[in-house]
């Protein structure tokens, strides 16, 4: 599985790391930026590539974001058809591993500037290891998106 990184300056430091742990993990990584600090960055920049590669293969791929609240790049995220993007920024963390079971969520948008590092390193391997069980009243709901 291949998974696609994006964010924004505030989600750089935790999206390098991430990209780091996946790499270990043995997942396939294309970050799609930033690749470096710039306060004045646009996070549609970087959202984009990854909600498009996310699209070509939603079953087989990931998007992980990495923003200040996680909310824009979601947005973003979301008005590609075949992504459905699941925001994180603290709270119970088992809702990533709903977002999987009863949405088949594809791209996790996590909210930098709200939660730290081992946090993240919990909430993403939970996501990647949930699976959708593909029950008929949850994809039916999907299937009308």
């Amino acid at each position: 599985m291949t998974i696609y990184l994006g964010g924004d300056h505030a989600g750089l430091q935790l999206k390098d790391k991430m990209k780091t742990v996946l790499t270990e993990w043995g997942y396939e990584v294309k970050d799609f930026g930033p690749l470096e600090f710039n306060n004045d960055d646009d996070y549609p920049d970087f959202v984009k590539p990854v909600a498009e590669a996310v699209a070509k293969d939603p079953d087989n791929s990931r998007g992980i974001l990495f923003g200040g609240s996680g909310q824009g790049e979601a947005m973003v995220a979301n008005r590609y058809k075949k992504v459905r993007a699941t925001v994180f920024y603290g709270g119970p963390e088992d809702i990533v591993q709903l977002s999987r079971e009863h949405n088949n969520a594809n791209v996790l948008s996590i909210g930098a500037r709200f939660v730290d590092e081992k946090e993240t390193l919990r909430v993403v391997k939970m996501w990647l290891e949930a699976k959708f069980p593909a029950e008929e009243r949850h994809k039916r709901r999907i299937d009308k998106f």
